[in-house]
């Protein structure tokens, strides 16, 4: 679940079938797993779908119907909680409509263009180095339908493991583990029922009910970032992590602009906010499902990691902060 998604639910706002060629695994080929998980990257940016997910983290589940639907080269997507509040997000392209019918209210947030339930899975510029141990574990059936179980394991706890139960056919993730250093499950999304390559009609994508006497709310536009010269550093980056890139940003109600710092392995990744810093609180910590944050203040600024990584790796970068004189 991107972090977009956790915004709101913290607010109360939670073609044919393509004609892809999957991956051959073979015992002795060791980049099989690799080419495992480039498949499932590429097929996520390829295939419509449709179906039920199970979403299970801090030990409670919740069902979500998805359809997700490519236009033109957009993402459409829809996704709508079975329980609760009845929660829906419409979201097409990099803008998402988070409707909340018990306070007949929607919310109008910019997304980057990416899978609001599959936005923590790795990216098509994926990579693995000695960090990561990668394998073929077994072939199960999820979802009715023959998948593959890919295991990724971290050789250290600044990382987050992961597992993929693959479609046999596509690639496709059937469901996904986050799991800590130890193997403890952080969060999973399985699908119960999916129709892959399914031909999704537009009225799938609407909304549920009619919302013309709902209250609409614009999120606060923000400039766009500026490339920034390297004007923090942290000194106790965990291996494997590097710079991927820095910039400068004026977020709507902040009196000066944040520096944005984003590291990443070549699979799990986080960003680093400096700001100046005008709170009297020193230190902080928060977790929202798979995603934590850490703040802390040095030299008169506000430094807060966040991001899908253990509360340790967040610790240790935004502590080791230290601006380039």
């Amino acid at each position: 679940m991107t972090l977009h998604l956790l915004k709101c639910v913290a607010a109360g706002c939670l073609t044919a079938m393509l004609t892809l060629s999957p991956p051959v695994v073979h015992a002795e080929d060791s980049s099989a797993p690799a080419e495992w998980l480039r498949g499932m990257s590429r097929v996520l940016s390829e295939i419509d779908y449709e179906g039920t997910v199970i979403r299970r983290q801090n030990g409670k589940s919740e069902a979500i119907k998805v359809v997700h639907k490519i236009i033109d080269g957009v993402v459409h997507e829809r996704l709508v909680t079975q329980e609760g509040n009845g929660l829906e997000i419409i979201r097409v392209g990099d803008e998402a409509h988070c409707i909340l019918p018990d306070r007949k209210s929607v919310l109008i947030e910019s997304w980057d263009d990416q899978s609001a339930l599959f936005s923590a899975l790795p990216g098509g510029d994926i990579r693995f180095g000695a960090h990561y141990d990668l394998s073929v574990v077994r072939e199960e059936r999820v979802a009715g339908r023959a998948a593959v179980l890919i295991a990724v394991r971290p050789h250290d706890q600044f990382r987050f493991g992961h597992r993929f139960w693959l479609d046999r056919e596509t690639a496709f993730p059937l469901r996904t583990e986050l799991v800590d250093h130890n193997g403890e499950l952080i969060e999973e999304i399985k699908f119960a029922d999916i129709r892959l390559g399914a031909m999704v009609s537009g009225d799938a994508l609407k909304p549920s009910l009619s919302l013309d006497d709902f209250t609409w709310y614009a999120e606060p536009a923000r400039s766009p970032p500026v490339p920034a010269e390297a004007s923090w550093v942290s000194d106790d980056l965990p291996a494997g992590f590097q710079v991927m890139s820095m910039t400068v940003e004026k977020f709507p109600g902040a009196e000066a602009p944040v520096t944005h710092i984003v590291y990443a392995d070549g699979l799990a990744s986080l960003s680093v906010f400096v700001a100046m810093n005008s709170e009297e609180t020193v230190a902080g910590q928060a977790r929202i499902g798979s995603a934590s944050s850490f703040s802390t203040v040095s030299d008169g600024f506000r430094i807060t990691a966040v991001g899908e990584v253990p509360q340790e790796t967040l610790r240790r970068v935004a502590s080791s902060m230290r601006r380039v004189q």
